[in-house]
């Protein structure tokens, strides 16, 4: 059979559809595309915005922010460490002889001085031993008198040689050995009395009493480790503190001069002041392991402020800088080249990025070695609102209270998100 013109006709009608479809889609994605890429071009565009100075786009008006003078002034230098309190004396009172605890004359907790008596140990044996010393004195004495007699006979017989001479150096090394069982017949009565005394315990330092370790009834003895209080010196009382060894050079320069150095002590979070005393001494040398050197302070303590084995914080007075330049710590600003502010100039109320060159600070004051002058504004609210060359509308920061002018002004803009200020409202229709 053969294909008649019409089969052919019917045969191309389908491919012809299918070429027309395929160029459609193709003409829909190359104006997708141009389209897509229009929108694009058009997002890179920066919008047009009112430039400031320094060719930064900011608001129509100037940024609200609070500023406080740089002044001149003294400044103290301090030098902070953690320290412990240790007391001047600490004593262990202990029994020097064995025997019974019959009572005990203080009260935990009571301030003894010295000298005061503590406690009473039994002192019949003692006594008991003392009588029987004075007993064998005695016998000792008549012993060397009737040894003298005995010499002062034999050397009459010896002058007139009725007896032999050897006999008579006999009788003067008896006298002699009589003489020194004396003396130690006196050593061994002073002995006795002595331990007569330590029957009765006294305090050997002025101080606070601590618990008591023995009760009376109990049998105690001179080799007893415990003992039966402990006395603690609270007046006055040290602190000991580590400095790192940088800090040691001008520690000691102001060590040496002979004046009082200073010396406060904190609690643990350094807020409340315990009590203030004077530099005591500084040790011979250097810690290797922690590269620090102990120092000790000496405080009155007479209200008890202080305790043995507190911590606190201890703040050294080392320094006294005159006529420094004193700038608000909340205008210091750190980057990655280092310290700066903003100033702001007058009148055209511009701020003015500078890098400064700062020293100590104390309490809330820095002191600046280089790049500002005495009497400039510095930002100290309102920082992260500006930028070098932006226009500003100041208000100086009241002394001793909250800034003060913190709205803004009338006219101005509100601060947008981010700390940014906001661009102004566009204008309604047909306005």
């Amino acid at each position: 059979m053969t294909e008649t013109s019409e089969d052919t006709e019917a045969q191309q009608r389908p491919r012809g559809r299918r070429i027309w479809i395929f160029v459609i889609v193709i003409a829909c994605l190359v104006g997708a595309g141009a389209w897509i890429a229009q929108g694009r071009q058009a997002k890179v565009q920066p919008p047009k915005t009112a430039g400031r100075p320094g060719g930064a786009a900011g608001p129509s008006g100037p940024v609200p922010v609070v500023v406080a003078p740089v002044r001149t002034g003294d400044l103290n230098v301090y030098l902070t460490a953690l320290g412990s309190v240790t007391p001047l004396s600490t004593v262990a009172v202990k029994s020097r002889v064995d025997g019974q605890l019959m009572r005990t004359h203080f009260t935990e907790g009571q301030l003894v001085q010295a000298g005061d008596l503590l406690a009473e140990i039994d002192p019949r044996p003692f006594q008991a031993q003392l009588m029987q010393a004075e007993g064998q004195v005695a016998r000792d004495q008549a012993n060397l008198a009737n040894a003298r007699i005995d010499l002062e006979r034999y050397q009459r017989l010896a002058d007139q040689e009725m007896i032999a001479r050897q006999q008579l150096d006999t009788q003067r090394m008896v006298v002699n050995q009589a003489e020194a069982t004396m003396k130690m017949n006196a050593g061994n009565i002073d002995a006795i009395k002595l331990q007569l005394t330590y029957c009765r315990i006294t305090s050997p330092i002025t101080g606070r009493a601590g618990l008591r370790l023995v009760d009376p009834g109990n049998v105690v003895k001179a080799a007893d480790t415990g003992g039966l209080v402990v006395i603690t010196q609270l007046e006055p009382i040290a602190l000991v503190f580590s400095v790192p060894e940088d800090s040691l050079p001008p520690l000691l320069r102001r060590f040496r001069t002979g004046t009082p150095v200073p010396v406060d002590a904190y609690d643990r979070e350094g807020k409340t002041k315990l009590a203030t005393g004077t530099l005591a001494a500084i040790d011979n040398q250097i810690d290797p392991s922690t590269g620090t050197v102990r120092v000790k302070a000496q405080f009155v303590n007479k209200d008890g402020g202080l305790y043995p084995n507190q911590f606190v914080n201890a703040r050294v007075l080392i320094d006294v800088l005159h006529d420094a330049l004193l700038a608000p710590a909340e205008a210091i600003q750190r980057g990655p080249q280092g310290a700066f502010v903003y100033a702001v100039k007058q009148p055209e109320k511009v701020v003015q990025l500078r890098r400064i060159q700062i020293g100590p600070s104390e309490a809330g004051v820095v002191s600046v070695k280089a790049g500002l002058t005495a009497g400039e504004a510095v930002v100290v609210d309102g920082t992260e609102k500006v930028q070098d060359g932006a226009r500003v509308e100041p208000t100086l920061r009241q002394p001793g209270g909250p800034p003060a002018g913190g709205a803004p002004p009338a006219g101005g803009a509100p601060p947008g998100p981010a700390g940014k200020p906001a661009r102004p409202p566009a204008p309604r229709p047909g306005a």
